[in-house]
């Protein structure tokens, strides 16, 4: 074959080659793009009745981190994502009048070595909205926003390291809230401020009573 027509005829090859291959992506995007659609579809009229706190907490973490792992008609739930060990973002909405109105309706949970007994009632008197689960190893926090359960645990650990009393801890909290607000800067209310443990924090605690299972006279015949 002539080299000219020999490189009109590799020419075109590559020329259909890239048709096909275009058009084999624009039908996978297609593809992804319906299933995205579907997913959210899925999603609004599993939250059709929800309230609007909810909702707005589920487009977040859903625009920020993807879809959730599982939903529910009451919750949505994710697994690890960015520095929480799981969220989940509730149906149900409750009262919080702390530092103002609102309602919490996102919890969000990391691995944390629980403190000493007596800082358990300083959290409490902190805000109710923080747990700490000695036999999981866990501390959580529940609000409406991922800003505020930030902040919120950022000024638990400040507490049970003795770096604030609750008092300064609650003025802080309404401070940074105010900022986050008004588009101000406001630390606190950005990332975990100290540094997060990766499993190994739970607290079995130990045996006091008889394993009484173990102590059955054996049957003999």
């Amino acid at each position: 074959m002539h080299p000219k027509r020999m490189s009109r005829v590799t020419c075109a090859s590559l020329i259909v080659t890239i048709a096909i291959a275009s058009t084999a992506s624009a039908q996978m995007k297609s593809m992804g793009h319906d299933k995205n659609s579907t997913e959210m579809s899925k999603m609004e009229h599993t939250m059709a009745d929800w309230p609007m706190a909810s909702r707005e907490a589920v487009a977040f973490m859903t625009k920020k981190y993807g879809a959730p792992v599982a939903m529910t008609a009451d919750m949505a739930v994710w697994g690890k994502t960015g520095p929480w060990k799981r969220t989940v973002v509730y149906r149900a909405e409750y009262a919080h009048e702390f530092p103002m109105h609102h309602t919490d309706v996102m919890q969000q949970w990391i691995d944390y070595k629980a403190p000493a007994a007596d800082k358990f009632g300083e959290l409490a008197m902190y805000d109710g909205s923080v747990v700490v689960e000695r036999t999981a190893g866990e501390m959580s926090a529940r609000c409406d926003k991922e800003g505020a359960n930030f902040l919120a645990l950022n000024l638990a650990d400040e507490i049970i390291a003795g770096k604030r009393s609750v008092a300064d801890a609650r003025k802080m909290y309404g401070e940074q809230i105010m900022a986050m607000k008004a588009m101000q800067p406001a630390p606190y209310t950005m990332k975990l401020l100290f540094n997060v443990p990766m499993g190994g924090t739970g607290d079995p605690d130990h045996a006091v009573a008889a394993d009484h299972a173990s102590n059955r006279p054996t049957n003999r015949p």
